[in-house]
């Protein structure tokens, strides 16, 4: 049946267009070069004292000075794992046992359904509030802080709608109460200037594969101070961070196991590329006003300037987001509903749920995330799609 479905897509594939980049990226040509020679030639462990070992580890350790310099960190601060959702898991782990932890309403499913299964532990968990646009709620989250907290989490820029969260602001009540930040940055990292120094942030998890990096990589950032290594006056430190996989003695003990050299590698290389982001929010801006002024009852999600560069989030009325998806993949266009991680179930977004969108206008929203590789054209191209596509499906809808 997945043959007959894929050949049958080609045949009516007049152009291929690919905006889902929320989900995945390309791998880059480039990055796939260095990682080539340790599938092959240098195949050693990097945790091995000979030649083919030395070799691998020397290209890991090279690979974390390019990664911890993409976020303004020191070497020793970055840990490998196979992925953000990895370094979620494990930094909300860490302080399970230590206290409320505190997480906006938006953030990715690695870090909800973590606290959802904390909860069920006996776990205290508090869920900020956001406002239409999905901005979190600076008053609120002082008012938690007063209470006694171990941990906040709160992504630096939304995976479903793009909201770009105020982080210097959010590091800075943290301070204050000296309560550890952490930020999942997965979307927002080279997509808009990161630097931990500069805003402040105690921990922060991001991936390769939004990098046109390898899958199967990613970082945890941990501030020195908040390891212990360092004494800081200012916040609380957690000595002896608990190790998340045990088993070896990579990563300084904290996560066993082999690493991956080349995907590690690749992850390296894939943090020095350029973006274009000016580039992309132009792009962006153009085709939010394209749907706009040629699409009826269609409606952005999120905000229209503190957003990421390269999402474009609509609601379109009296249509299910799945319906459009599926007529836009045989038109050979890949977008999304939502979260990669979880648009395979048709609940409406919880995400647009908790900025008030009802329910209706939820079960019809369409993510398009754009990358440097996009051009004008496909967006004419797309946006032309889109509109024959709204146009047949409402006249089938029995809501319209």
């Amino acid at each position: 049946m997945k043959k007959i479905y894929s050949e049958t897509a080609k045949t009516k594939r007049s152009k291929e267009v690919y905006m889902d980049n929320a989900a995945t990226t390309p791998l880059d040509e480039g990055v796939l070069n260095t990682m080539l020679p340790f599938l092959k030639r240098d195949f050693g462990n990097g945790a091995s004292l000979h030649t083919w070992g030395r070799t691998a580890g020397r290209a890991i350790e090279v690979a974390r000075k390019q990664v911890a310099k993409k976020i303004g960190a020191d070497k020793d601060e970055i840990y490998f794992t196979s992925g953000a959702t990895e370094a979620n898991n494990w930094i909300l782990n860490a302080y399970k046992d230590k206290g409320k932890i505190v997480v906006s309403r938006i953030e990715h499913p690695s870090i909800i359904e973590t606290c959802q299964a904390f909860e069920k532990e006996g776990i205290e968990v508090e869920y900020i509030d956001v406002d239409e646009y999905g901005q979190v709620q600076l008053g609120e989250l002082e008012k938690t802080l007063k209470t006694g907290v171990a941990l906040v989490s709160i992504m630096m820029a939304n995976n479903e709608v793009g909201t770009i969260q105020p982080i210097a602001q959010i590091a800075e009540l943290c301070k204050q109460y000296k309560v550890p930040f952490h930020t999942d940055a997965t979307q927002a990292v080279g997509k808009m200037e990161v630097n931990v120094k500069k805003l402040g942030i105690d921990a922060l998890s991001f991936s390769s594969h939004k990098l046109f990096g390898p899958k199967g990589a990613g970082a945890l950032y941990v501030r020195k101070e908040l390891l212990g290594l360092v004494k800081r006056k200012d916040a609380a430190p957690l000595v002896n961070f608990p190790a998340f996989i045990r088993g070896g003695f990579q990563e300084t003990g904290l996560r066993g196991g082999t690493q991956n050299t080349a995907a590690i590698v690749g992850f390296g290389t894939a943090t020095e590329i350029d973006h274009q982001p000016e580039y992309v929010r132009e792009l962006r801006d153009y085709m939010i006003q394209r749907i706009e002024n040629e699409i009826p009852n269609a409606f952005l999600n999120g905000p229209r300037t503190k957003r990421l560069c390269n999402n474009v989030n609509f609601s379109f009325k009296s249509i299910e987001g799945e319906s459009i998806l599926i007529m836009l993949d045989f038109a050979g266009i890949a977008v999304s509903t939502g979260s990669a991680c979880s648009s395979v179930n048709l609940e409406p977004s919880y995400v647009l749920f908790a900025m008030g969108v009802d329910v209706e206008l939820s079960m019809g929203s369409v993510r398009f995330t754009l990358s440097k590789h996009n051009t004008r054209e496909e967006v004419d191209y797309v946006v032309n799609e889109l509109k024959i596509i709204v146009e047949k499906l409402r006249a089938m809808s029995p809501l319209e």
